[in-house]
């Protein structure tokens, strides 16, 4: 079967010197130091990110957007994961929510809390500067 031809061994495409041998080793070994880090640089942010999610404060049900006058107005009332609130704001419960908006204050056309707490035709009505 050999048929005067030499089987050609696995590693015949290496260099037959000791110094490219360990040169080569080196540089491999620099490689795998190189992945290593990158491993643990991923596993750490992976880490992380997760330790971030398990302290992260759970996602308020209902927002008061606040306006920016004397004492932060309430200007509208948004869900908890509406991305049209501003940045002056305070969580409220769900009581607070209704009493808002039934008082007049105005419910974000976007999300629509009203019509997630049942309760109807008030989108249409103008802020109430005086509902606290």
């Amino acid at each position: 079967m050999d048929h005067g031809h030499r089987i050609k061994n696995v590693f015949d495409d290496l260099p037959p010197d000791l110094d490219r041998l360990n040169a080569l080793r080196v540089w491999h070994a620099m490689w795998l130091e190189r992945i290593d880090a990158k491993i643990a640089a991923v596993r750490q942010r992976q880490l992380e990110a997760e330790h971030g999610r398990r302290r992260r404060p759970e996602q308020p049900e209902w927002i008061v957007e606040l306006g920016i006058g004397t004492g932060h107005p309430p200007v509208q009332v948004h869900s908890g994961d509406c991305r049209m609130m501003g940045k002056r704001r305070r969580p409220v419960g769900r009581d607070e929510a209704r009493r808002l908006l039934t008082a007049g204050l105005r419910a974000c056309t976007h999300c629509q809390p009203d019509t997630a707490l049942d309760i109807l035709g008030l989108s249409t009505r103008p802020a109430c500067a005086a509902a606290r």
